[in-house]
């Protein structure tokens, strides 16, 4: 009988991971067992990957991505484990084995799933999930104004908890567009650090214009409409500086939307990076969409009000672990889509902070009744939101927030027609593009 002899090769940086009261080890123990419930006790930003002889368990949060491929060995096995496809492609290289790889046949461990695989050689088995985050939805709580204390609420605690782990000096930026996601997460910073007894000169609204969009007009409203102008600080860039091929290398993915919005996070955080060579720290706004189910449904033909109140999660995981839509490449969802702005971010030395994606957010996100509170109406569902969060920010800081109506980033920081200079509307465009990096 011939006995295989399995490998783990874990290219994750545990540098990376961001967890509040328990170490990366303990974290890792947490996630080897198996046991969701101790997974889900986990606080913060985790990527990890635990083994026990063959077995392997992987799990991450939603914020950040975690990738793997399993290579073929004639003496058995080899798994490769890293946040990157490029890292997993040179790891390969070193070890003679890049004629196995394609970026298609790389995996992504869906967020809020302990993800398991058994290395006993050839054929492997598919992976298991276990599900560690599966909040209660629909709950009883109609009134707006206690769910957005309860929803801003969760995220001001969330945003303290990562202000206390960044010690007394660091600087902290927050990626502002004045819009209703980045403006809740900026007031919570300024509520908490205030609450805290925290210097306030520490802390930044970086708002990106590219000369002609309407964003930066909005962060200044927002913040003088509420005397806190002094904390804006616009960051410009040349739209001759935006470069597709950069995006789709740094996020590793052909979905427009998405690499439209990694190449402002781009321009931001090399504009921020330029001026501050230090700095370190960034929050955004990113899941707040999701969490109270604010996109143009009218844009996707596959979705209606029903399928998007009535699906857990829709936004975050896509249609879900094991159904017909979920890419074993990519995920789904948020779930997918985070590379937009966690890998620009790391790309130019910055760690990115997401406060919304955490689940105890979202759990609060997901009790809200949409569909009673909607009845079927898609204006209805587009105005909650604000209302929601405005009501929050206002229960739990005592300001009055500003809302203004949705933009994407993309098309805050310029126009579409500048934007279209500069970056094709065709998926088929940029995949062709991505594809060429590993012919």
């Amino acid at each position: 009988m011939h006995q295989y002899i399995e490998r783990v090769v874990d290219l994750i940086d545990p540098e990376a991971n961001a967890l509040y009261g328990t170490s990366v080890e303990t974290a890792r123990e947490a996630v080897l067992s198996g046991d969701a419930a101790r997974v889900r006790a986990l606080r913060g930003s985790f990527a990890l990957a635990a083994r026990a002889g063959k077995t392997v368990r992987m799990a991450r949060s939603l914020d950040r991505p975690l990738r793997y491929f399993l290579a073929k060995r004639a003496e058995g096995p080899a798994l490769f484990v890293a946040s990157r496809i490029d890292a997993l492609y040179h790891a390969l290289q070193k070890e003679g084995l890049e004629e196995q790889f394609h970026p298609s046949y790389t995996r992504m461990v869906p967020a809020h799933h302990i993800t398991e695989l058994q290395l006993i050689g050839c054929p492997d088995p598919s992976p298991l999930h276990v599900r560690f985050f599966d909040p209660e939805r629909n709950g009883p709580l109609t009134d707006t104004a206690e769910i957005g204390r309860r929803y801003v609420g969760a995220l001001t605690e969330e945003v303290a908890l990562w202000l206390k782990g960044l010690g007394d000096r660091e600087p902290i930026g927050v990626s502002f567009s004045g819009g209703i996601d980045s403006g809740a997460v900026f007031l919570a910073a300024y509520h908490a650090m205030k609450s805290l007894g925290m210097n306030l000169s520490r802390l930044k609204a970086f708002t990106l214009t590219l000369g002609d969009g309407s964003d930066l007009v909005q962060a200044r409203e927002f913040l003088d409409r509420l005397g806190l102008g002094l904390f804006l600080e616009p960051v410009e860039a040349d739209p001759g500086s935006v470069d597709l091929d950069e995006a789709i290398r740094v996020v590793e993915d052909y979905k427009p939307l998405d690499l439209e919005s990694a190449a402002m996070a781009l321009a931001l955080f090399r504009g921020i990076r330029e001026r501050y060579p230090n700095w370190v720290h960034v929050a955004d706004g990113d899941g707040g969409d999701e969490n109270l189910k604010d996109y143009p449904i009218e844009e996707n033909p596959e979705l209606t009000i029903r399928s998007v109140v009535s699906n857990p999660m829709l936004y975050q995981e896509g249609w879900g672990v094991g159904k017909i839509k979920h890419s074993l490449t990519y995920s789904g969802g948020l779930s997918r889509a985070v590379a937009r702005s966690y890998a620009p971010a790391r790309h130019l030395g910055f760690l990115g902070f997401s406060p919304f994606t955490r689940p105890d957010v979202i759990a609060v996100a997901e009790a809200i009744p949409f569909d009673e509170l909607t009845k079927g109406s898609v204006e209805r569902l587009y105005a909650l939101k604000g209302e929601i969060v405005a009501a929050g920010v206002k229960a739990v800081s005592g300001l009055d927030m500003p809302v203004f109506p949705k933009r994407r980033f993309q098309h805050g920081a310029t126009t579409v027609a500048t934007l279209r200079s500069r970056l094709p509307e065709r998926e088929s465009e940029y995949r062709r593009r991505f594809l060429a990096i590993y012919q």
